[in-house]
Parts: structure tokens; C-alpha cells; sequence
């Protein structure tokens, strides 16, 4: 009878197995638009997106403190005009790959865009395109940078 163990690995192969997937595995970002969002034709309204990003893994702020790093960025298309859009307040963190502290992002964070409708725009439903720009990281190296492609549906009233 064989014996039952063969699929007992040993500590340090059980290590060397677990190190090597940490390092295989890549960084997503997902992005969640809200719904049911409404603005008067000529007014202002504020749209929040949720952003996750994977746990182990940092993302490059809007302000990274390092030129060679790929900031995040949000941009929108469409028949509303994106005023401002809000990042939010970066932590700083030193990683083993440089030694100085780095402005990053973490686990869940909110992306918030000011948007104004033109006065002369039709009441009724439009659709706003984005994309969300980012390079993550974990604390060996950085990764290409992504675009998350983001939709929007905002009711216009008269």
C-alpha cells in the first residue's frame, strides 16, 4: 500500500512554493461607477468612483515623488464637462526597491469628478466615458502601467 504522504510537502518547499506565486501574481484595479445619478441642465453635480486595488500591491498617486513613476490619473469623455476631479490624500511609504518614501495608494479608495452640465444640454440620458491610468507595485518591483476603462450614466433634468 502506497504511503498516504506524498502530497506533504516539506517547510521549506511549502515556502519556496508560496514565495513564487506572491511573485507571479499581478495587480488589478477595479473601478465602480455609481448609478442613479441626476444633474440639472446648467448645474454641477459630484460623482464618487470606488477604486480596489489588490491586496499586496500600491499604486503611484496623481503626485508620485519619483520622475520615473507613472502617476494615476482620471479623464472623461462625453457630453458633460469634467471640472475637477479629486484625488484622494496619498500615504508615504518606503518600499525595499527605494529608499526614499514614495506617495501611493492602497487597498480601497475613492475617485471623485466635478461635472457640469451645459445649460443647453437636452434632458435625458447620456453616457460619459473614462479611464483610469495607474502603475502598481508591490515591494519588489513596479509593474506596466493599466488603463481601467469606466462608464457612467448621468440623468440630465430641465
Amino acid at each position: 500500500m502506497a504511503s498516504r504522504n506524498y502530497w506533504k510537502l516539506q517547510p521549506a518547499t511549502s515556502a519556496l512554493l508560496l514565495t513564487n506565486l506572491a511573485l507571479c501574481q499581478t495587480p488589478s484595479l477595479m473601478v465602480k461607477a455609481p448609478v442613479g445619478v441626476v444633474v440639472k441642465k446648467g448645474a454641477t453635480v459630484e460623482v464618487k468612483l470606488t477604486a480596489t486595488l489588490s491586496e499586496g500591491f500600491h499604486l503611484n498617486s496623481h503626485t508620485p515623488t519619483e520622475d520615473y513613476l507613472i502617476p494615476l490619473t482620471l479623464k472623461w469623455e462625453g457630453p458633460l464637462d469634467a471640472v475637477d476631479v479629486v484625488y484622494p490624500k496619498p500615504q508615504m511609504e518606503t518600499y525595499s526597491f527605494d529608499p526614499k518614501p514614495l506617495s501611493v495608494l492602497t487597498g480601497q479608495f475613492p475617485l471623485v469628478t466635478k461635472f457640469k452640465a451645459p445649460a443647453t444640454a437636452s434632458p435625458g440620458p447620456v453616457t460619459l466615458t473614462g479611464k483610469v491610468r495607474y502603475q502598481a507595485c508591490n515591494n519588489i518591483s513596479c509593474f506596466a502601467p493599466k488603463n481601467v476603462p469606466v462608464t457612467l450614466t448621468v440623468q440630465i433634468l430641465p
